[in-house]
């Protein structure tokens, strides 16, 4: 008899990694704290390891984003269609965003973690973390703002764009370049989508390939960070680091358990079953454009949703819909507005709302890519923007935790999204 060896679940090999990956970690952080072996292992072996993974997967999202959005728009149909999904989408970012703000600013107002924080412990860390907090800093009032913000959506030189990783201006040119494709239906419009559509296919399994070394790179993480820092860190920042943790967790089993529920019509224990891929990849990758791949790919084998709007809800919701990253940022300006002693009254906060929002819709999906976002916000607020460094040592781990309230809050817009909608037959673009 033919027997047959069954696979190990990615999710399983990557749960696996991360806890071997965290325990010899915290091991190595108890028995050889500050060992000079410690750091050559991490530097040399451990965080290369995790790069190059990243690396692999930054260079292949970029088409992947571009032939997904195109794909995705195109499979629409008609404008008709595209607009109805387009405005459902956009309806429910806005809502979910707003509601996750609100919490996050209602925890830190009642819980106050600003308060609690030793003087001393805030001004080692401060002064420990100066340079990075200086260069987030400069890249705040180096990017745009308001209109120019706005204008530089629109491309000027659309490789350039590329070039440079500006995903929203990408995403923009996609956006017509599908909508072109829906308008202008002949035999070499149809041979063009086809060929994007094979585009899109040869960057999956690439990226299949790549996702294979998860586990690894996940072990690597989940090292780096439990040697590096234990768990000291996390317990000298306890109440800000559980007050955000408190917010994402209401958020996700609260407020997407509703929405996929009532919005959505699917069981909330089955969402989550489902998701548990890519809440992991995510966790581990702190980054919603590296977690893509494996988004669409529960979304269509595990959710079952509909290939052309889970390909356009998850394509744009890895850039426009990060909740947990609006999230972050609310309590993390008024943590830092209470420890420097700066009262924001309800304009100013109401202000702090509607800037966390459109953040979470505009930051980048990759680590740490709201931290130039808080230290504007700052700014605007008059707290000390160098103030940022003060949580720059817990900032992975939360990056890590935001991240996957990001990828699970994409794959709920595309429940609810989907609500209604049929996929299309299949013509030939798979």
């Amino acid at each position: 008899m033919k027997t047959t060896r069954r696979r190990i679940p990615l999710h399983t090999q990557m749960a696996v990694g991360f806890a071997v990956g965290l325990v010899a970690g915290l091991i190595v952080h108890v028995t050889a704290p500050g060992a000079p072996w410690v750091e050559t292992l991490t530097t040399y072996v451990t965080q290369p390891i995790g790069q190059i993974f990243l690396r692999l997967l930054f260079m292949l999202v970029l088409p992947l984003l571009f032939s997904a959005l195109v794909i995705g728009v195109a499979e629409m149909g008609d404008i008709g269609s595209l607009g109805r999904v387009g405005w459902k989408t956009l309806a429910y970012t806005v809502l979910v965003s707003g509601i996750g703000v609100v919490i996050a600013l209602t925890l830190v107002n009642l819980l106050r973690p600003g308060d609690g924080i030793d003087p001393e412990f805030a001004r080692t860390m401060l002064a420990s973390a100066g340079d990075g907090a200086k260069a987030i800093v400069s890249t705040s009032r180096e990017a745009p703002t308001g209109l120019d913000a706005l204008l530089n959506i629109v491309p000027t030189n659309i490789i350039g764009a590329a070039g440079s990783n500006d995903i929203l201006a990408v995403m923009f040119f996609a956006l017509l370049f599908g909508i072109g494709l829906v308008m202008v239906d002949t035999p070499e419009t149809r041979t063009l989508q086809l060929m994007i559509g094979g585009l899109f296919e040869v960057m999956m399994r690439l990226i299949g390939l790549v996702i294979r070394l998860a586990p690894l790179a996940i072990a690597c993480f989940m090292f780096n960070l439990a040697a590096l820092f234990g768990w000291e860190l996390i317990g000298r920042l306890s109440a800000y680091v559980g007050v955000v943790l408190l917010a994402l967790s209401l958020h996700m089993i609260v407020v997407y358990s509703l929405a996929v529920r009532f919005l959505g019509r699917m069981s909330p224990v089955n969402f989550f079953r489902g998701s548990q891929e890519a809440m992991v990849m995510a966790f581990a990758t702190a980054s919603s454009n590296a977690t893509l791949p494996t988004a669409l790919r529960v979304a269509e084998h595990n959710l079952g949703l509909p290939r052309k709007v889970a390909r356009f809800v998850l394509t744009i919701g890895a850039t426009a819909n990060q909740n947990g990253t609006a999230i972050f940022e609310g309590i993390t300006v008024l943590f830092l507005a209470q420890f420097f002693g700066v009262e924001l009254g309800l304009g100013q906060q109401v202000t702090v709302l509607l800037i966390c929002i459109l953040g979470g819709i505009g930051t980048a999906g990759v680590p740490a890519g709201s931290l130039p976002v808080i230290a504007l916000i700052l700014g605007m607020v008059g707290v000390p923007p160098e103030g940022i460094g003060l949580v720059l040592g817990v900032d992975r781990f939360l990056d890590m935790c935001r991240t996957t309230l990001n990828v699970t809050g994409d794959l709920a817009a595309a429940v609810v999204v989907s609500r209604g909608e049929v996929d299309t037959p299949d013509d030939g673009i798979v």
